[in-house]
Parts: structure tokens; sequence; C-alpha cells
């Protein structure tokens, strides 16, 4: 969607939106930009459009989550290991067996956000406790 001589410029632009603290100012820095690339790039803007209610959900939790929630690296490391086990037994005998070992994963993966290294502290899931609009045009859900 972008020509490759503006790559750079448009990635500073987009990961700017990060950066901020609030989530009316990461809502007005997402406006900022597409308004800025509106005329250069019509094609991204479009694409930014139908995904800012996916991209800009994070800003709907509580600011000490937004580090762990806006990229889905775990996930991706998560199904990497998923894999990277499947490879070394090659051949599953049939379907209840791959979905062992793929249980047998996440449950380790469970333990071990639990209880070794926790995602996400205690303190900051008390904070979860009210219902909330991911879509941060949309006004706050009571609850």
């Amino acid at each position: 969607m972008i020509p490759k001589a503006h790559p750079e410029m448009v990635s500073a632009a987009f990961w700017s939106i990060f950066a901020l603290g609030d989530p009316g100012e990461v809502t007005a820095r997402w406006d900022e930009v597409t308004d800025t690339l509106e005329t250069r790039f019509p094609k991204a803007v479009a694409l930014m459009a139908s995904a800012r209610t996916d991209v800009l959900a994070f800003a709907a939790f509580p600011r000490a989550h937004w580090r762990k929630i806006w990229s889905n690296n775990p996930l991706e490391r998560l199904n990497k290991e998923v894999k990277r086990r499947s490879n070394v037994v090659g051949i599953f005998p049939n379907d209840a067996a791959a979905l062992r070992l793929i249980g047998a994963v996440l449950a380790d993966q469970h333990d071990e956000w639990a209880i070794a290294r926790r995602y996400l502290s205690e303190t900051s899931i008390a904070q979860l406790d009210q219902t909330r609009a991911t879509d941060p045009a949309q006004p706050e859900i009571e609850g």
C-alpha cells in the first residue's frame, strides 16, 4: 500500500500513535496520521480506517496493560512452540493424538503464565472489573 520510497516515514507516523499515554491522545493521533497520509496514500488510509477499532482496542484497557496487549507476540510464540513440538513428532496417528499434544503445550503455557511468570499481575487484573467499549470512538459502557 505504501511505495518503497516512503515506508520509514509512514512507519514512524504510525508508531507515534503508540507512544502516547492517554486513550484520547491515541485516538486524536490516529486521526492526525490518517489526515496526513490521506492525500498521498489513499489505499493505506482506507486500510487504516477499516482496522481502526481493532488496532485501537488496547486503549480501552488500563494503561498498565497496554504494552502486553497491543502486540500478538505471545500468541505467535505459543503457536511457534506448538509447531516446533508437532514437527518433532512428525506424523500423528490420529486427530486425538495431535489434540493431546497441543493441549499439553497449552496447559504448560497456562501454568507458566499463572504461576511462574505472570503475564499480567493480580493488581492490574483487578482494574478490569468494569466493562469497557473497545471502540475509542464510542462512549464507555457503564457496568
